[in-house]
């Protein structure tokens, strides 16, 4: 089993049904959705090339994920969970924008925001105390050899490249798309998400994900909202 710390809008959210219908899944239900053909796409290559993100649910990385370090339980997990969306605040990430990073397509900040960076920098450290040690295999996924010499460092160190100054947040909407087929996935991704694209993104929760054995679909754990600590105060 595995868990990832994770933003994600609610489960009622539009943006959250939108990329559902999508994907092809419900990462709050495990409900699966019929993906046919849209505009020029054709419903195998959809189904195909959303197949990677369908897994992992929509999200957008915080703490990658990991299994639990020997001695810790789920139950400290969540506690430790609850804490930490409890004594953040919720903030607004100004645009989001459609983006090709590599081969893939998500939806990303247009302009760097320092909220957004700062609340992954969080998560990355205050859920280290629980990741267990990357496996071999799962370090070799991970093809350090070709890394540059900081993504190289961090993946030892907190088991996931990307983090700090390496962190770009990004809401996967596919898998590898072909040079031939990216001008017709981002026309589709424009249309499906024209009422999102080039609007702000309010960031008021975080999620805690399940992986419940290792290849199986992730599943939203829980979903709280942040600043819960400070709203108490305030009352």
């Amino acid at each position: 089993m595995r868990y990832a710390i994770y933003f994600a809008p609610p489960a009622n959210d539009r943006l959250s049904q939108t990329a559902a219908r999508w994907l092809g899944r419900d990462a709050f239900t495990g409900e699966t959705y019929e993906l046919p053909a849209h505009s020029g796409l054709d419903a195998d290559t959809r189904q195909t090339l959303t197949a990677d993100p369908r897994r992992y649910g929509f999200h957008g990385t915080l703490k990658a994920p990991f299994p639990l370090a020997d001695g810790r339980s789920e139950a400290e997990l969540v506690a430790a969970f609850e804490d930490f969306a409890a004594n953040l605040d919720p903030f607004e990430i100004p645009e989001l924008t459609l983006h090709q990073l590599g081969p893939f397509f998500a939806l990303v900040s247009a302009s760097h925001c320092q909220p957004l960076q700062n609340l992954a920098a969080q998560a990355v450290r205050s859920f280290e105390p629980f990741r267990a040690p990357l496996s071999d295999a799962d370090l070799a996924r991970r093809n350090p050899d070709k890394l540059p010499e900081r993504q190289r460092r961090y993946l030892k160190e907190f088991g996931y490249p990307y983090v700090f100054e390496e962190f770009q947040f990004h809401l996967t909407l596919t898998g590898q798309v072909p040079a031939e087929t990216t001008t017709t996935m981002r026309a589709v991704l424009e249309s499906t998400f024209a009422d999102h694209i080039g609007k702000p993104l309010h960031v008021a929760s975080v999620a805690l994900f399940v992986e419940p054995q290792r290849g199986a679909p992730f599943l939203v754990h829980s979903l709280l909202p942040l600043g819960s600590a400070t709203q108490r105060k305030i009352a």
